[in-house]
């Protein structure tokens, strides 16, 4: 999983839910370290614009299970814009059924600076 070519994110349970894993591709596009990521509130991954959208998205995979196909914009910690697209997220569950938060899977397009497009 460290070494994927796609994002591995996934995040607790708390009232503002804390990162708590990052893989490499994560990381580097986030831009920040192991350390640093497990402990930024996943609402912060995303630009104040777009956390509306997100937590729309998130509450349906509360109810469904998971959705794939969730594209949405990010931000570095430099404030660098990138776009995750061929997003699936579901619900950690353990073997018993109790939820331990949510996990995601994504890959990374980089914004143009010039323009605003992804490449």
């Amino acid at each position: 999983m460290w070494h994927a070519p796609f994002a591995i994110v996934a995040h607790g349970t708390e009232a503002d839910p804390i990162f708590f894993y990052g893989n490499r591709y994560a990381l580097q596009h986030f831009e920040m370290s192991f350390e640093e990521f497990a402990r930024l509130p996943s609402r912060l991954s995303a630009e104040p614009v777009a956390q509306e959208a997100r937590e729309k998205a998130l509450a349906r995979v509360a109810q469904a299970g998971y959705i794939a196909g969730y594209s949405g914009m990010r931000v570095a910690k430099s404030g660098r814009r990138f776009m995750i697209t061929d997003c699936t997220i579901w619900n950690l569950l353990d073997a018993q059924g109790a939820y331990h938060g949510q996990a995601a899977i994504f890959v990374a397009r980089e914004q143009n600076s010039n323009k605003g497009e992804t490449q």
